[in-house]
């Protein structure tokens, strides 16, 4: 049981990342590929903590863009965040197939026990208004449910094909390598805190080694990286925002999707310009070493507070 394997405990600790020499990764969640025939799947749509008539405006923007050459097509929602029905609305009055979209949604940690998370799961499909979801993550580790059981389940859900792929969320390396050892099948993806500012190297190595996609939400530091300096430099030498940059510096490395949320219509067109341009060697190397200010660090050690709350 379990898909934890010797070779992957060598992961190392520098923190510059290996730059994948493409343009685009070519991350696989298994559903067909449709975010590689869209050339997009290196970002997605990110949302939490936004009003409801913003969100509602970036997801309705976003799905009706995906044919006209904005190239969205990885949605990501969560149980906690209430806005399942939003993001349903805002697919179904699209006109994308279903199987167009990439849709991860999340189970929140009050529901990771086994019976819990088949009924909570069930209530998600009916707010998304879908048979199915592409991705479903365990949204934090519970320190009382273990981490089998939440799995479990999940693995029933999959079995009856109402869940295409599952993963974990906000997982530390430990917690992680716990997950796959636990697994009756392959966890795609640990979606984490990581921007330029968050040394993530030794988790997206194992990631990489491992073929997991490696998920970065909140990747422009909760604002942080727009008045970055060094990110401004950058990006005027590729007519880029320092915001591209940033996603753009997430996206080289091999593995990693970035979720930015926005709601407005630059912003996601922002977004999703990245992919004509790379970061050469030592500008990677130099964003990986930025640390940001007393106030960034603190704001990088705030999921690490969490995680010690049962709820």
């Amino acid at each position: 049981m379990g898909h934890e394997s010797p070779a992957s405990h060598h992961e190392g600790r520098n923190h510059r990342p290996r730059d994948s020499g493409r343009p685009q990764n070519g991350v696989r969640l298994d559903r067909g590929d449709p975010l590689h025939r869209a050339n997009r799947v290196d970002v997605g749509l990110g949302d939490r903590d936004q009003q409801a008539v913003e969100r509602q405006l970036a997801y309705d923007f976003a799905v009706e863009r995906f044919d006209r050459g904005l190239g969205y097509r990885h949605v990501d929602t969560a149980q906690a965040y209430d806005n399942e029905e939003a993001v349903g609305d805002g697919i179904a009055r699209s006109e994308v197939d279903r199987d167009e979209v990439f849709l991860t949604t999340k189970v929140w940690r009050s529901n990771l026990g086994y019976e819990d998370v088949l009924d909570s799961v069930r209530g998600s499909l009916d707010r998304l208004g879908v048979e199915y979801v592409d991705l479903l993550l365990a949204h934090w580790p519970h320190p009382r449910v273990p981490v089998a059981e939440t799995l479990d389940a999940m693995t029933e859900l999959h079995e009856s094909g109402v869940v295409k792929n599952v993963g974990v969320s906000n997982y530390t390396l430990a917690q992680l390598r716990e997950a796959r050892s636990a697994a009756e099948i392959p966890l795609v993806a640990n979606q984490v805190l990581y921007h330029p500012y968050k040394d993530q190297s030794r988790l997206r190595e194992y990631c990489a080694a491992n073929g997991l996609a490696l998920v970065a939400y909140s990747p422009l530091a909760r604002g942080d990286a727009l008045g970055d300096d060094l990110l401004e430099r950058v990006g005027d030498r590729y007519d880029k925002t320092p915001a591209q940059v940033a996603v753009r510096w997430l996206v080289q490395q091999e593995g990693v999707v970035a979720i930015p949320k926005a709601s407005s219509r630059a912003h996601l067109e922002q977004n999703a310009a990245v992919f004509d341009f790379s970061l050469t060697d030592h500008e990677m190397a130099r964003i990986s070493d930025r640390t940001g200010s007393p106030g960034v660090r603190l704001r990088n050690y705030l999921p690490a507070l969490v995680r010690r709350v049962p709820f």
